[in-house]
């Protein structure tokens, strides 16, 4: 029936909101506008795109687009990044018409994954106690991740503005960070983000291990719903939430003007 189409969509675009809220609220961004539904988010210390992008948050927003794009672009530039879009289900068809216009790249295809701890395994999990300490965990990341020394200063500040309760994790061998993982208990929900294994120390088993600790970290703290996100490419990531019982809630990707 149609009106049941309408409604299974609306339910859709329901849920999906609850987990962009959330995603918003577990990663935060240094700076936040909004032009009518569309969040901006930009942070000049990390140059993920997750905290420098458009969000557009309703599909019926799509009006005046050069307008708005050409002004977004203008904040974009001020920080020296590149006006990106992060496209949810949520987004305007309408957006991603126009951009393909534009011959904007397409880039970035994630899912969003989610887990139902009441369903959960967790007999293997260790109770692990999260760092206290960020400066070590920051530490602990940069060497896991590989990332750069200048970033530092951004994912400390990432982090110390995630207003959720939050369990840092880090898996070591020895003196030796070998995997990372970040929980954020944001009421029934519990996101997890720099999910990572050490390169020298991958398919040994440490990212599911930093993983189920995570889990039960949350579970233990009253979530009820984990989720994640993946890069869609990342077949090894995929097959360990899959195998740990996480199924996909949606996808999105990014778009940016060709250089």
């Amino acid at each position: 029936m149609p009106g049941q189409v309408r409604q299974d969509v609306k339910k859709d675009f329901a849920v999906i909101r609850r987990f962009e809220a959330a995603g918003l609220r577990a990663w935060p961004a240094e700076t936040v506008a909004y032009d009518g539904t569309w969040v901006l988010r930009l942070t000049a210390g990390h140059p993920a795109k997750r905290l420098n992008s458009i969000n557009p948050l309703d599909p019926g927003d799509y009006r005046n687009l050069e307008t708005r794009i050409e002004r977004a672009r203008e904040q974009f530039s001020a920080y020296g990044r590149p006006v990106t879009f992060r496209l949810s289900p949520l987004a305007a068809p309408e957006i991603s018409s126009y951009l393909d216009q534009q011959g904007w790249n397409t880039l970035g295809h994630s899912l969003v994954m989610a887990l139902d701890l009441q369903d959960a395994d967790l007999s293997e999990a260790m109770d692990q106690i999260p760092l206290k300490d960020r400066r070590r965990f920051v530490n602990a990341t940069l060497k896991v991740h590989g990332y750069e020394e200048l970033h530092r200063a951004g994912l400390s500040r990432v982090i110390g503005a995630i207003r959720p309760e939050t369990g840092l994790f880090v898996l070591e061998k020895g003196e030796e960070p070998v995997a990372t993982a970040i929980c954020v208990h944001d009421s029934d929900l519990a996101g997890l983000f720099e999910i990572a294994t050490r390169p020298s120390w991958r398919r040994k088993g440490y990212g599911r291990r930093v993983l189920l600790s995570a889990l039960k970290w949350a579970q233990t703290h009253g979530a009820e719903r984990a989720w994640l996100q993946v890069e869609a490419g990342n077949d090894v990531a995929v097959r360990l939430y899959r195998a740990l019982g996480f199924r996909e809630i949606y996808s999105y990707h990014y778009r940016q003007p060709r250089t």
